[in-house]
């Protein structure tokens, strides 16, 4: 594959400017410069039309990314754009309630298997600390089991390495659980009698659900008198139109969604069986943007799209297609010991192991320079409605030539002679 040459020179101007005016250099974390591999990755993007995005000095590339998942259907997609638009000429945030935040909310309970009320936010961390609030006053008891990652509030970062600021008291109520390891929640259970008000995971992350481990859970959870919420943040109008509890046919109390629902715009929702949500009468949670109109128009026709089109469908094709494709890959290569494609196929991860099978951020580093020299625009997969069976074709083709670099690298046992700039950083340091 040929590769032409880019200029990133109105990108490094931006950071010089963000250096003097903005800390972290970024509004979030897994967009910023410690993500990619700087003097080769494109640091600002301009604009976006369907599953390509140009960055500030006028690369173009296929972006997998897809703004960490909100875009479903594709950038600059004509329903929507045309759904935010017309809604933009009667205006955009009122006085009182407007009739889309109704029309919605009957929507998603069509949709969501749990959804019986609804809530709208705007963020994930939003309605995933609703979800905990609400649990807390339902059941009357503080302490939460959690698996996976719900946002950057204390109650739930405080688990991580990243939990500077955050009291000791807050720590000591939110108990970390394993994904398949049923023992660890029995534990948490066992050593906390009566106290676990809510246990909230993430229904899927890359590992698919082992020996019923959802209903494992919902049933441990309620024999104990807690409440389960699902963190479909991700999973919604993704793994499914209902997310991984219609996948998976496990309904747990509370939902939260956000991401591809609303195709970019600002959006989230909690949703939830009636007895549990009517709790939302005596909690407190309330924001001036809870009824922003644009994102409500807009996901009413996302997720009218997403059911007339198949897009889900789409995308598990498509998803599968890569997945399937770089794993065969690695295997012609001899290197499927060091890397392989993993997850479901509208969300997929490569991984990079050395030797000890611990991850080799320098071998990523190298994988994710060399493919955007080939302007491919990856730190994962998520795929869109948008992504075209030419884009998964040259994508692969961009992969065959990559893993090629990465066989040479491995054999010479020296990874670093090929880097052109410094390695990825994880955004969680390792506990």
């Amino acid at each position: 594959m040929k590769i032409r040459r880019r200029k990133l020179t109105r990108s490094t101007k931006y950071l010089r400017r963000a250096e003097k005016t903005i800390p972290c250099l970024t509004q979030t974390l897994s967009k910023g410069p410690t993500q990619f591999v700087q003097g080769v990755s494109p640091i600002y993007l301009e604009r976006g039309d369907g599953s390509h995005v140009w960055d500030v000095d006028g690369n173009e590339y296929i972006d997998y990314v897809m703004a960490l998942g909100p875009v479903i259907l594709g950038y600059n997609y004509p329903k929507v754009n045309e759904a935010i638009i017309q809604q933009l000429k009667n205006g955009i945030s009122f006085s009182l309630m407007h009739p889309l935040e109704v029309e919605l909310a009957e929507l998603l309970t069509t949709v969501i298997p749990c959804a019986e009320m609804v809530r709208f936010s705007k963020n994930g961390v939003d309605v995933t600390t609703a979800a905990i609030r609400v649990s807390r006053a339902y059941t009357g008891r503080e302490k939460i089991a959690q698996c996976g990652y719900h946002g950057w509030l204390d109650w739930t970062i405080c688990t991580t390495t990243r939990d500077k600021g955050i009291p000791k008291q807050t720590k000591d109520l939110t108990l970390p659980f394993k994904y398949n390891n049923i023992e660890t929640l029995e534990k948490i259970f066992d050593e906390n009698k009566n106290e676990i008000a809510a246990v909230i995971m993430e229904p899927i992350g890359i590992d698919e659900p082992k020996e019923d481990f959802l209903k494992k859970v919902q049933e441990l959870t309620y024999d104990n008198g807690a409440l389960l919420i699902f963190d479909e943040i991700v999973t919604g109008f993704r793994i499914a139109q209902g997310g991984a509890q219609e996948y998976y046919n496990v309904t747990p109390d509370l939902a939260c969604f956000g991401k591809a629902m609303a195709n970019g715009m600002p959006l989230s929702a909690l949703v939830g069986k009636k007895e549990v949500m009517k709790e939302l009468e005596n909690v407190f949670f309330s924001l001036t943007f809870g009824g922003e109109t644009l994102s409500l128009a807009a996901s009413l026709a996302t997720i009218d799209e997403i059911r007339e089109k198949n897009v889900i469908e789409h995308i598990w094709k498509q998803g599968n297609k890569i997945k399937d494709g770089y794993n065969e890959l690695t295997k012609n290569f001899g290197i499927s010991s060091y890397t392989k494609c993993l997850g479901w196929g509208p969300r997929t991860v490569i991984q990079f192991l050395n030797e000890n099978g611990t991850e080799w951020l320098e071998l990523k580093s190298l994988f994710q320079q060399e493919v955007i020299k080939r302007n491919i625009l990856w730190i994962y997969h998520l795929i869109s409605y948008s992504h075209s069976d030419e884009d998964i074709r040259r994508t692969l083709e961009a992969y065959a030539d990559v893993l090629a670099i990465l066989r040479k690298a491995i054999d010479e046992r020296n990874i670093e002679k090929y880097l052109e700039g410094k390695k990825v950083q994880p955004v969680f340091r390792e506990l």
